[in-house]
């Protein structure tokens, strides 16, 4: 067996062909540069559908891009076939930085974290007020997914004509959070829907809420042409409602410049991914107080610095009170 000494030439290293001719590979990346901007619509099954200069292209995520998904909101470059004619695909090759990330995981022992909706700008919360039961816990989840992801929350309450809304509305008060409050008999006149079009114009707002509370006909009344199956029913045994949406789609909104993003009906929120240091970012009047506390502070401690800053004036009780509140959602379940 032949050797090489410390003098070798490169005649006398041994190089296979290669039999197919293809050029080597390199770790260089292509820019890219004269590729298309583009939004993401929806995702199906690895295929997904792109707003480019005004019209829906299907594309597919490029190789390069790795494990990297692209999700609903996302803003994308692609290359290839843009015509949008049928059986014409396109690539995505890059995937541009997101202002905002609502994420959820299945369950709050699931390490595995799920990106529902990229650069939204608000997160609209339904939740019907009856017919099935307002649960507050699940409210709770979805708030603190927005204050995490740097959402602006939006709470919509329906089916009002069954039960007020007071007291529901009592419970966030100390947050701030503008709401809406519609019947039924709103819903399927459009009232609904122009009251709630104020909050959307110019804004990116993904809608979440459990099946049955009426979302899926909400967004049909804000986008028509655009209509999604609705149902309308609701578990007689278990009180929930059955699933109407399988799969996120931003819609364009109807008579303005904002977009609605529709979601599947989640029967759980898990906060797994969530660090409760991000969420203390939506209370700007108790922050401040942090400064003092002990070192990965949960703020729900003995020594916890934002109980002496709340007694000395600087902030309102109940807001402290709704930040814990929010932060002990982890070790609850959404039914309580």
């Amino acid at each position: 067996m032949r050797r090489y000494g410390k003098h070798t030439d490169e005649d006398d290293i041994r190089s296979r062909p290669n039999r197919r001719g293809n050029r080597p590979r390199t770790h260089i990346r292509p820019k890219h540069e004269d590729a298309a901007e583009g939004m993401v619509l929806t995702v199906d099954r690895g295929r997904l559908t792109c707003l480019v200069d005004g019209r829906p292209i299907m594309a597919m995520k490029a190789r390069e891009l790795g494990r990297k998904a692209a999700v609903v909101g996302d803003q994308v470059a692609l290359v290839g076939d843009l015509s949008g004619k049928k059986d014409t695909l396109a690539r995505i090759v890059r995937i541009e930085e997101r202002s905002s990330v609502l994420r959820r995981t299945a369950d709050d022992d699931d390490p595995y974290e799920r990106v529902v909706v990229a650069n939204a700008d608000q997160l609209a919360i339904v939740t019907a007020l009856a017919d099935p039961e307002p649960r507050p816990r699940l409210i709770d989840r979805c708030l603190v997914a927005a204050y995490d992801g740097g959402l602006d929350p939006l709470l919509v309450l329906t089916k009002s004509d069954l039960a007020p809304a007071d007291e529901l509305l009592e419970l966030y008060g100390a947050l701030d959070i503008p709401y809406v409050v519609t019947s039924r008999d709103e819903l399927e006149t459009g009232d609904a829907a122009d009251r709630v079009r104020t909050f959307l114009d110019g804004r990116v707002t993904a809608f979440v809420g459990h099946s049955g509370v009426g979302k899926t006909t909400l967004v049909n009344a804000l986008v028509p042409k655009e209509r999604r199956r609705v149902t309308g029913q609701v578990n007689a045994v278990t009180g929930r409602g059955r699933h109407t949406t399988t799969s996120a789609l931003a819609l364009p909104l109807a008579g303005g410049d904002g977009w609605v993003v529709d979601t599947p009906g989640v029967r759980s929120f898990g906060l797994a991914h969530i660090d409760p240091s991000r969420v203390i970012h939506a209370f700007p009047d108790l922050e401040p107080g942090t400064e003092g506390c002990p070192r990965a502070c949960g703020h729900d401690e003995p020594d916890c610095a934002l109980d002496a800053w709340v007694a000395a004036g600087h902030a309102d009780p109940a807001r402290l009170y709704s930040l814990r509140r929010l932060l002990s959602t982890r070790e609850r379940t959404e039914g309580d």
